[in-house]
């Protein structure tokens, strides 16, 4: 593809929309050469894949709008399909202004239970059941009649399981081996999961309800099965347009199937590289083999980005050229912006200092005329949340926290200070204060040994960490600090943090920034084991955290910081490592294949070359020890507890006790396996009672 012509376009590729009752032609214009083959291609199938910033929103709208102005197609026949209701309504807001105001704009949910409402009586024999609400409440009954202990964390995973599934199109029978083969987890084990999953589906069935899954389901159902109603639908609808096609899962790619009834007029939309949902039940692969399965398909390729400078855009071409995936439909942007600054990288001794220079250079951009508005805090998780709160509220930074909660209205952070609270009446200060707070918070499902699986456990337990985290530099600072000092000390961070909500710097995990656009972005936190995150094992599961990452960087217009710490606290030893996801990115290093190619090869991505091989034969013994126990690896140890025991060698039981992640009952139980590992024997599995 050339570079952009003459023609001047916009920041998202051409000028502002015509107004309504626009001639064909000038639907067109302004347009750049590759959107206008998208719009032009008013028939059959066509895949637009367009990259992020290259004016997708614009190239299906003004198609939608030119097929419509040449009589190609009624408004009124058109559905165009999204993932939000907010994408929806910008959709419908910019088909008004091309004058095609007559196009039904919706997400897959909204569309069947608009279908649904009407058909309910030829489909269901009667009128349409209740949508739940709250579905968690019959996964909360459906666990209780199992005689299954769960938290809310858990019930939000147990939900999320079952929420794939039906997703996935999987029945509760065929759960375990789906999951089992989707290297799915968390603290239940899959047949539990199953019979929860079961007891689901009865419990709405009793109560007349169904759920959102449900309704494409039946949508699709009805369509394949009941002639009048596939016949209505079918003749109301004939022309379809997809929205974020990488994001289409298989119970909604079965749906717009029904939908089509063998027709051919679809358009699809999206960018594999920002496939970022598969552990939700996204199938990229409808995407990439649209071709395939529709050999005459139209292929147009959207890669002018009009959004970041061609600095912020080398980058994200470089981190995404490091993936394993060669297929063709990967896209390279060409940046259409002027130049701007490279790419900054940063290293910090530990996260306050991390926190600290972010807050810091978000002041210095205000002051230089950045809006704090267009300013963003970008993380993995949300737990990382809690120190830019905290160095943003020191340095007078108004902020806003987007698709989470603050850091201290967290329900289970309110239910640790209520705890920390009464524990401290009977400090008497003979225990330090970290393993006091560590004590407490064990009540309420912290293990520092390691997290949990699971989404929302694994949420929870960061949070709690965050919190055991926090005393630890507490003490750092205060030697002798009890816990009643303690929590003085988190009241006042609280009540910094708890000022109203007002314009301000956002501070987002990545997951919830996809879709946003910022002028300048700190990416943070980017270390091995953060992102990637730790219990990404899988070749997939590596490639969408690269994915998650080359996501974050295509957030930034003109100004794009990028930075991690070496420790958690101020005063520990600096033993991380930046994300293997930086090899060739940052000034002075090198790609190293086997860290960016997403093999899952830990043993050469986790620890330096000379501890490799140290590395390997301690995660060879664990995966004896763990089949012995017939558990998962992480119950032994974790991978960032071998590799701190890679990096530190311990040479007898007292060094081995220093290292993080070796408590006392592990000590107890593998500091002579371990020892005998790295003096390079080959003992057997422990025999535990």
């Amino acid at each position: 593809m050339t570079a952009a012509s003459s023609t001047e376009y916009s920041t998202d590729g051409s000028p502002a929309d015509r107004p309504a009752g626009a001639s064909a032609e000038r639907v067109l214009a302004g347009l750049d050469p590759e959107q206008r083959e998208a719009a032009e291609a008013v028939r059959g199938p066509v895949c637009i894949l367009a990259g992020a910033g290259t004016g997708k929103t614009r190239a299906i709208t003004h198609r939608i709008a030119y097929a419509v102005a040449v009589g190609a197609v009624p408004a009124d026949a058109v559905l165009a399909v999204t993932f939000t209701a907010r994408a929806a309504g910008e959709l419908r807001t910019r088909l008004r202004g091309l004058g095609a105001g007559g196009v039904q704009a919706r997400t897959f949910h909204a569309a069947a239970l608009r279908q649904l409402t009407y058909f309910a009586p030829q489909i269901l024999g009667g009128p349409m059941p209740e949508v739940a609400s709250n579905p968690i409440r019959w996964v909360s009954q459906a666990a209780n009649r199992l005689r299954l202990r769960t938290d809310k964390a858990e019930l939000r995973d147990l939900a999320g399981e079952i929420d794939w599934a039906k997703s996935s199109l999987i029945s509760a029978q065929d759960y375990p081996s789906a999951a089992a083969k989707a290297n799915r987890g968390i603290s239940v084990t899959p047949e539990r999961v199953a019979e929860v999953y079961a007891g689901y589906e009865e419990a709405k069935r009793r109560n007349n309800e169904i759920d959102f899954s449900d309704l494409l389901l039946i949508m699709a159902g009805a369509l394949e099965e009941i002639g009048e109603v596939a016949r209505s639908i079918r003749t109301q609808y004939r022309y379809f347009v997809i929205d974020e096609y990488q994001d289409v899962s298989p119970i909604q790619q079965r749906l717009l199937d029904a939908w089509l009834g063998g027709r051919d007029d679809v358009c699809v939309v999206g960018d594999p590289n920002q496939t970022i949902y598969s552990f939700a039940g996204a199938k990229p692969s409808y995407l990439l083999d649209f071709a395939e399965r529709y050999p005459k398909a139209t292929v147009v390729r959207l890669e002018r980005d009009y959004r970041s400078t061609p600095q912020i855009v080398d980058l994200a071409n470089r981190l995404i050229s490091g993936a394993t995936e060669s297929r063709s439909a990967h896209l390279r942007l060409i940046g259409q912006r002027p130049d701007g600054p490279q790419p900054s990288f940063a290293e910090h001794d530990d996260e306050v200092a991390e926190a600290q220079s972010v807050a810091a250079a978000a002041k210095r951009l205000i002051a230089g005329g950045t809006p704090a508005s267009e300013i963003a805090v970008l993380f993995r998780i949300n737990a990382q949340s809690e120190a830019y709160e905290q160095a943003l509220s020191e340095a007078g930074i108004p902020y806003v926290l987007r698709g989470g909660e603050k850091f201290f209205e967290r329900a289970e952070v309110r239910q640790a200070l209520v705890l920390l609270r009464g524990a401290a009446r009977a400090d008497d200060g003979s225990v330090s204060l970290p393993e006091s707070v560590a004590e407490v918070l064990s009540s309420v499902g912290w293990n520092a040994e390691h997290p949990p699986p699971g989404g929302a456990a694994r949420e929870r337990w960061e949070s709690l960490a965050a919190l055991v985290n926090l005393a630890e530099q507490f003490r750092v600072e205060l030697p002798a600090a009890r816990l009643d000092d303690f929590n003085a000390d988190l009241e006042q961070r609280a009540a910094s943090q708890h000022a109203p909500t007002v314009q301000g710097v956002t501070l987002a995990s990545l997951h919830s920034a996809k879709g946003l656009e910022w002028d300048a972005v700190f990416l943070v936190g980017l270390t091995d084991q953060t992102l990637p995150i730790q219990h990404a094992n899988t070749p997939e599961q590596l490639a969408e955290e690269r994915r998650l990452f080359y996501v974050g960087i295509t957030r930034a217009r003109q100004r794009l910081m990028l930075s991690w710490a070496l420790a958690r606290h101020q005063g520990q030893a600096r033993r991380r490592r930046p994300s293997r996801f930086l090899d060739g990115l940052r000034p002075g290093t090198a790609e190293r294949s086997s860290r960016s190619s997403g093999s899952g090869k830990r043993a050469k991505t986790a620890v330096p070359a000379e501890d490799a091989a140290t590395f390997g034969r301690l995660r060879a013994w664990r995966k004896k020890q763990a089949d012995a126990q017939s558990v998962p690896a992480y119950v032994v140890f974790s991978d960032a507890t071998l590799v701190a025991i890679a990096d530190r060698a311990p040479a007898n039981e007292a060094e081995l006790a220093q290292v993080p992640g070796v408590g006392p009952t592990k000590l107890q139980r593998y500091a002579d396996v371990v020892l005998a590992v790295l003096a390079g024997q080959d003992p057997e599995p422990v025999e535990l009672d």
